[in-house]
Protein backbone atom coordinates (compact mmCIF):
# COMPACT_ATOMS: atom_id res chain seq x y z
CA UNK A 1 0.00 0.00 0.00
CA UNK A 2 1.03 3.23 -0.83
CA UNK A 3 2.69 5.81 2.17
CA UNK A 4 0.87 8.56 0.84
CA UNK A 5 3.64 10.46 4.19
CA UNK A 6 6.77 9.08 2.56
CA UNK A 7 5.98 11.03 -0.28
CA UNK A 8 4.85 13.56 1.49
CA UNK A 9 8.32 14.02 3.41
CA UNK A 10 9.77 14.24 -0.09
CA UNK A 11 8.01 16.99 -1.60
CA UNK A 12 7.92 18.71 2.04
CA UNK A 13 12.45 18.68 1.15
CA UNK A 14 12.13 20.23 -2.23
CA UNK A 15 11.59 16.81 -3.95
CA UNK A 16 15.06 15.59 -3.51
CA UNK A 17 15.44 11.94 -3.53
CA UNK A 18 15.88 9.90 -0.70
CA UNK A 19 19.20 7.44 -0.10
CA UNK A 20 16.78 4.58 1.24
CA UNK A 21 15.44 2.82 -1.48
CA UNK A 22 16.39 2.58 -5.83
CA UNK A 23 14.83 4.63 -7.89
CA UNK A 24 14.03 1.82 -9.98
CA UNK A 25 11.90 0.80 -6.44
CA UNK A 26 10.33 4.25 -5.99
CA UNK A 27 9.64 4.11 -10.13
CA UNK A 28 7.49 1.45 -9.87
CA UNK A 29 5.74 2.84 -7.09
CA UNK A 30 5.00 5.87 -8.31
CA UNK A 31 3.65 4.58 -11.61
CA UNK A 32 0.87 2.49 -10.08
CA UNK A 33 0.44 5.80 -8.25
CA UNK A 34 -0.65 7.26 -11.11
CA UNK A 35 -3.59 5.63 -10.94
CA UNK A 36 -4.21 6.14 -7.87
CA UNK A 37 -8.18 7.44 -7.17
CA UNK A 38 -7.09 9.79 -4.62
CA UNK A 39 -6.41 13.04 -6.11
CA UNK A 40 -3.79 13.70 -3.53
CA UNK A 41 -2.01 10.39 -4.05
CA UNK A 42 -2.56 10.91 -7.91
CA UNK A 43 -1.77 14.40 -8.74
CA UNK A 44 0.10 16.58 -5.77
CA UNK A 45 2.40 13.16 -5.15
CA UNK A 46 2.78 10.71 -8.11
CA UNK A 47 2.78 12.98 -11.04
CA UNK A 48 4.56 16.10 -8.77
CA UNK A 49 7.41 13.80 -8.04
CA UNK A 50 7.78 11.91 -11.45
CA UNK A 51 7.57 15.22 -13.42
CA UNK A 52 10.07 17.20 -10.92
CA UNK A 53 12.57 13.85 -11.17
CA UNK A 54 12.03 13.98 -14.93
CA UNK A 55 12.58 17.94 -14.80
CA UNK A 56 16.35 17.86 -12.72
CA UNK A 57 17.36 14.79 -15.28
CA UNK A 58 17.07 11.78 -12.67
CA UNK A 59 15.57 9.94 -15.36
CA UNK A 60 18.27 10.96 -18.03
CA UNK A 61 19.89 8.03 -18.50
CA UNK A 62 16.74 5.68 -18.09
CA UNK A 63 13.95 8.33 -19.97
CA UNK A 64 13.56 5.46 -22.96
CA UNK A 65 12.61 2.56 -20.29
CA UNK A 66 10.15 5.51 -18.50
CA UNK A 67 8.67 6.88 -21.30
CA UNK A 68 7.97 3.39 -22.74
CA UNK A 69 5.87 1.84 -19.52
CA UNK A 70 3.85 5.46 -19.64
CA UNK A 71 3.33 4.08 -22.98
CA UNK A 72 2.18 0.61 -21.59
CA UNK A 73 -0.32 2.57 -19.30
CA UNK A 74 -2.31 3.93 -22.29
CA UNK A 75 -3.81 0.61 -23.23
CA UNK A 76 -5.18 -0.01 -19.37
CA UNK A 77 -9.14 -0.11 -20.19
CA UNK A 78 -9.08 1.95 -23.13
CA UNK A 79 -12.39 2.03 -24.62
CA UNK A 80 -13.84 2.63 -21.24
CA UNK A 81 -16.32 5.14 -19.84
CA UNK A 82 -17.05 5.84 -16.27
CA UNK A 83 -14.45 4.05 -14.83
CA UNK A 84 -10.80 4.74 -12.56
CA UNK A 85 -9.01 3.42 -15.39
CA UNK A 86 -9.00 7.13 -17.20
CA UNK A 87 -6.85 8.28 -14.14
CA UNK A 88 -3.99 5.94 -15.26
CA UNK A 89 -4.59 6.74 -19.11
CA UNK A 90 -4.81 10.19 -18.59
CA UNK A 91 -1.61 10.68 -15.94
CA UNK A 92 0.32 8.57 -17.89
CA UNK A 93 0.34 10.71 -21.13
CA UNK A 94 1.25 13.74 -18.72
CA UNK A 95 4.61 11.52 -17.81
CA UNK A 96 5.37 10.95 -21.63
CA UNK A 97 4.67 15.02 -22.24
CA UNK A 98 7.37 15.68 -19.55
CA UNK A 99 9.64 12.94 -20.46
CA UNK A 100 9.46 14.71 -24.44
CA UNK A 101 9.77 17.97 -23.37
CA UNK A 102 13.06 17.08 -20.97
CA UNK A 103 14.34 15.36 -24.66
CA UNK A 104 14.16 18.92 -26.12
CA UNK A 105 16.83 20.19 -23.75
CA UNK A 106 18.67 17.32 -23.16
CA UNK A 107 18.46 15.46 -26.70
CA UNK A 108 19.22 11.92 -25.45
CA UNK A 109 15.87 10.01 -27.62
CA UNK A 110 16.64 8.62 -30.83
CA UNK A 111 13.96 9.35 -33.33
CA UNK A 112 12.64 5.92 -33.54
CA UNK A 113 12.33 6.63 -29.35
CA UNK A 114 10.34 9.77 -29.99
CA UNK A 115 8.26 8.54 -33.32
CA UNK A 116 7.31 5.44 -31.37
CA UNK A 117 5.86 7.33 -28.00
CA UNK A 118 3.86 9.91 -30.93
CA UNK A 119 2.74 6.59 -32.25
CA UNK A 120 1.24 5.51 -28.81
CA UNK A 121 0.45 8.80 -27.80
CA UNK A 122 -1.68 9.76 -30.45
CA UNK A 123 -3.42 5.97 -31.57
CA UNK A 124 -4.52 6.47 -27.27
CA UNK A 125 -5.35 10.19 -28.11
CA UNK A 126 -8.23 9.04 -30.52
CA UNK A 127 -9.27 6.13 -29.20
CA UNK A 128 -10.13 7.74 -25.44
CA UNK A 129 -13.82 7.82 -25.04
CA UNK A 130 -13.82 9.08 -21.39
CA UNK A 131 -13.46 12.35 -21.95
CA UNK A 132 -14.89 13.73 -18.57
CA UNK A 133 -12.52 16.91 -17.21
CA UNK A 134 -13.47 16.85 -13.25
CA UNK A 135 -14.66 13.61 -11.63
CA UNK A 136 -15.98 14.19 -8.05
CA UNK A 137 -14.14 12.88 -5.31
CA UNK A 138 -11.25 11.96 -7.89
CA UNK A 139 -10.05 15.28 -9.25
CA UNK A 140 -9.22 15.91 -12.44
CA UNK A 141 -8.76 12.94 -15.30
CA UNK A 142 -8.83 15.95 -17.80
CA UNK A 143 -7.44 13.23 -20.83
CA UNK A 144 -8.51 15.61 -23.74
CA UNK A 145 -6.15 18.26 -21.66
CA UNK A 146 -3.99 16.39 -21.02
CA UNK A 147 -3.16 14.99 -24.26
CA UNK A 148 -3.05 18.38 -25.61
CA UNK A 149 0.08 18.92 -23.17
CA UNK A 150 1.49 15.95 -24.88
CA UNK A 151 0.82 17.24 -28.13
CA UNK A 152 2.83 20.86 -27.56
CA UNK A 153 5.78 18.93 -25.87
CA UNK A 154 6.07 16.17 -29.35
CA UNK A 155 5.05 19.40 -31.56
CA UNK A 156 8.83 20.67 -30.25
CA UNK A 157 10.83 17.92 -30.71
CA UNK A 158 13.41 18.29 -33.51
CA UNK A 159 12.89 14.34 -34.74
CA UNK A 160 9.17 15.76 -35.94
CA UNK A 161 9.48 17.20 -39.33
CA UNK A 162 6.04 18.92 -41.28
CA UNK A 163 5.02 15.72 -42.50
CA UNK A 164 4.52 14.66 -38.78
CA UNK A 165 3.78 18.16 -37.80
CA UNK A 166 0.54 17.46 -40.07
CA UNK A 167 -0.37 13.91 -38.30
CA UNK A 168 -0.85 16.13 -35.37
CA UNK A 169 -3.15 18.38 -37.06
CA UNK A 170 -4.90 15.56 -38.45
CA UNK A 171 -5.20 13.93 -34.49
CA UNK A 172 -6.50 17.01 -33.18
CA UNK A 173 -8.99 16.66 -35.23
CA UNK A 174 -9.86 13.06 -35.01
CA UNK A 175 -10.25 14.09 -31.40
CA UNK A 176 -12.65 16.93 -32.16
CA UNK A 177 -14.86 15.70 -34.19
CA UNK A 178 -15.54 12.30 -32.59
CA UNK A 179 -19.08 11.98 -31.48
CA UNK A 180 -19.01 11.90 -27.36
CA UNK A 181 -21.27 13.02 -24.77
CA UNK A 182 -18.92 15.45 -23.35
CA UNK A 183 -18.77 18.89 -23.90
CA UNK A 184 -15.47 21.00 -22.87
CA UNK A 185 -16.25 22.85 -19.59
CA UNK A 186 -12.96 22.58 -18.40
CA UNK A 187 -10.53 24.58 -20.83
CA UNK A 188 -9.82 21.60 -22.87
CA UNK A 189 -10.52 24.03 -25.95
CA UNK A 190 -7.80 26.23 -24.41
CA UNK A 191 -5.26 23.91 -24.14
CA UNK A 192 -5.86 22.09 -27.80
CA UNK A 193 -5.41 25.67 -29.04
CA UNK A 194 -2.14 26.46 -26.98
CA UNK A 195 -0.78 23.27 -28.65
CA UNK A 196 -1.65 24.11 -31.71
CA UNK A 197 0.27 27.49 -31.40
CA UNK A 198 3.15 25.58 -30.20
CA UNK A 199 2.98 23.47 -33.34
CA UNK A 200 2.39 26.60 -35.00
CA UNK A 201 5.66 27.95 -34.03
CA UNK A 202 7.78 25.58 -35.67
CA UNK A 203 6.67 27.31 -38.98
CA UNK A 204 6.64 24.47 -40.93
CA UNK A 205 3.34 23.94 -41.53
CA UNK A 206 2.32 25.98 -44.80
CA UNK A 207 -1.68 27.41 -45.52
CA UNK A 208 -2.19 24.92 -48.49
CA UNK A 209 -1.78 21.64 -45.61
CA UNK A 210 -3.41 24.43 -43.10
CA UNK A 211 -6.61 25.16 -45.42
CA UNK A 212 -7.73 22.61 -45.69
CA UNK A 213 -7.88 21.29 -42.52
CA UNK A 214 -9.72 24.36 -41.31
CA UNK A 215 -12.33 23.35 -43.86
CA UNK A 216 -12.43 19.96 -42.50
CA UNK A 217 -13.13 21.33 -39.11
CA UNK A 218 -15.84 23.89 -40.43
CA UNK A 219 -18.13 21.17 -42.22
CA UNK A 220 -18.25 18.90 -38.76
CA UNK A 221 -20.50 21.38 -37.54
CA UNK A 222 -23.36 21.83 -40.03
CA UNK A 223 -25.74 23.92 -37.77
CA UNK A 224 -29.42 22.62 -37.95
CA UNK A 225 -32.60 23.10 -35.82
CA UNK A 226 -32.37 21.57 -32.61
CA UNK A 227 -29.69 20.90 -29.75
CA UNK A 228 -26.02 21.29 -30.87
CA UNK A 229 -23.83 17.76 -30.84
CA UNK A 230 -21.25 18.20 -27.81
CA UNK A 231 -18.26 17.50 -30.78
CA UNK A 232 -19.68 20.15 -33.14
CA UNK A 233 -19.97 22.71 -30.13
CA UNK A 234 -16.45 21.22 -28.90
CA UNK A 235 -15.09 22.24 -32.27
CA UNK A 236 -16.38 25.64 -32.20
CA UNK A 237 -15.20 26.42 -29.03
CA UNK A 238 -11.64 25.20 -30.12
CA UNK A 239 -11.50 27.50 -33.24
CA UNK A 240 -12.77 30.20 -31.38
CA UNK A 241 -10.00 29.63 -28.82
CA UNK A 242 -6.96 29.11 -31.62
CA UNK A 243 -8.62 32.33 -33.48
CA UNK A 244 -7.99 34.36 -29.69
CA UNK A 245 -4.66 33.23 -29.18
CA UNK A 246 -3.37 33.26 -32.62
CA UNK A 247 -5.05 37.05 -32.66
CA UNK A 248 -3.76 38.03 -29.19
CA UNK A 249 -0.36 35.99 -29.47
CA UNK A 250 0.89 33.40 -26.87
CA UNK A 251 4.00 32.82 -24.56
CA UNK A 252 5.74 29.73 -22.79
CA UNK A 253 3.96 29.29 -19.39
CA UNK A 254 5.86 30.20 -16.39
CA UNK A 255 8.89 28.59 -15.40
CA UNK A 256 8.70 26.71 -18.50
CA UNK A 257 12.24 25.79 -20.51
CA UNK A 258 10.68 26.63 -23.71
CA UNK A 259 10.11 30.30 -23.70
CA UNK A 260 12.09 30.76 -26.33
CA UNK A 261 9.99 28.60 -28.77
CA UNK A 262 6.93 31.34 -28.76
CA UNK A 263 9.33 34.21 -29.51
CA UNK A 264 9.11 34.28 -33.69
CA UNK A 265 6.20 35.32 -35.15
CA UNK A 266 4.32 32.95 -36.87
CA UNK A 267 4.58 33.34 -40.56
CA UNK A 268 1.02 32.10 -41.55
CA UNK A 269 -0.71 34.24 -39.23
CA UNK A 270 -2.65 36.49 -40.98
CA UNK A 271 -3.71 34.13 -43.75
CA UNK A 272 -4.65 31.62 -41.13
CA UNK A 273 -6.48 34.36 -39.20
CA UNK A 274 -8.53 34.59 -42.49
CA UNK A 275 -9.47 31.46 -42.85
CA UNK A 276 -10.58 30.72 -38.79
CA UNK A 277 -12.65 33.88 -39.22
CA UNK A 278 -14.39 32.47 -42.25
CA UNK A 279 -15.05 29.28 -40.73
CA UNK A 280 -16.81 31.41 -37.63
CA UNK A 281 -18.93 33.15 -39.76
CA UNK A 282 -20.82 30.14 -40.44
CA UNK A 283 -21.91 29.56 -36.83
CA UNK A 284 -24.01 32.25 -36.82
CA UNK A 285 -26.70 34.15 -38.70
CA UNK A 286 -25.30 37.49 -37.25
CA UNK A 287 -22.25 37.76 -38.63
CA UNK A 288 -21.56 39.86 -41.26
CA UNK A 289 -20.88 38.18 -44.93
CA UNK A 290 -16.52 38.44 -45.39
CA UNK A 291 -16.03 41.42 -47.77
CA UNK A 292 -12.98 41.48 -50.20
Amino acid sequence: MTDARYWERIVATDFAPPLDRSLDEMTVELVEMLGDPDPHVRDQLAYAVLSRWIEDGLYDELLTGLGDGMCEGLTVGIGEIGTETVLRRAFSILIVAAALARDNIVRVLHPTTVIRWGDDGLAWYVKERDLRGWVEGQGWAHAVAHGADFIAALAQSRHVDEGGLMVLLDAIGDRLVAPTPYAFTQGEDDRLAYATMTLLHRNLVDMGLLGPWVERLADSWEIASGPIPPAADNTIRYIRALHAQLLLGVRGLPGAADAGHYRESIEVRVELLGALQQALRTVGPWYRPRTR
